[in-house]
C-alpha cells in the first residue's frame, strides 16, 4: 500500500502544478484584461466597466487556482514523507477534487481509496504522524 500512498503523493503534487500554471494563464489574461480596459477609458470608450469586471473575474479565479494548486503541491509533498496531518488534509482535498471533471474526478477517487485503505492509515501511523496521538 505503501506504493499507493507514494503515488497519491505524486499525483498530488502533479496537479498542484498544473492548477498553477493554468491559475497563471488566468491571471494573465485578467491583466490582458486590465489593460485593455485603461487604454479603453483613454479612448474614451464605455467599456471601462465590463473589462475591469473581467479583469477581477479573472484575477479572482486565478488568485483561487493558485492558492487550490499550491495547497495540493504542499500535501502532495507531506503525503510522500508521511507527514503529521497529511492523510486528512489529502481525504480533503480529494472530496473536493471529485467535482473537477474528469482528472480531478480521477485522483479523487484514487487518493480516497488508497489513504482510507486500513494499511495505509498504519502506514501514518507507523510514522508518528498525528492520527496516532489520539
Amino acid at each position: 500500500m505503501q506504493k499507493h500512498v507514494q503515488l497519491a503523493g505524486v499525483l498530488f503534487t502533479i496537479w498542484g502544478a498544473i492548477c498553477a500554471l493554468l491559475s497563471l494563464s488566468l491571471l494573465s489574461i485578467g491583466v490582458a484584461a486590465a489593460a485593455i480596459g485603461m487604454s479603453s477609458e483613454r479612448d474614451g470608450g464605455g467599456g471601462t466597466m465590463a473589462a475591469g469586471l473581467v479583469a477581477a473575474a479573472f484575477f479572482a479565479v486565478g488568485g483561487a487556482g493558485l492558492l487550490f494548486g499550491g495547497l495540493h503541491a504542499w500535501v502532495g509533498s507531506r503525503i510522500r514523507r508521511l507527514g503529521d496531518h497529511a492523510r486528512i488534509a489529502a481525504i480533503v482535498l480529494a472530496v473536493a477534487d471529485l467535482i473537477v471533471v474528469p482528472f480531478g474526478t480521477a485522483l479523487g477517487v484514487y487518493a480516497l481509496w488508497a489513504l482510507l485503505h486500513d494499511r495505509s492509515k498504519a502506514l501514518f501511523l507507523a510514522a508518528g504522524g498525528a492520527e496516532g496521538r489520539r
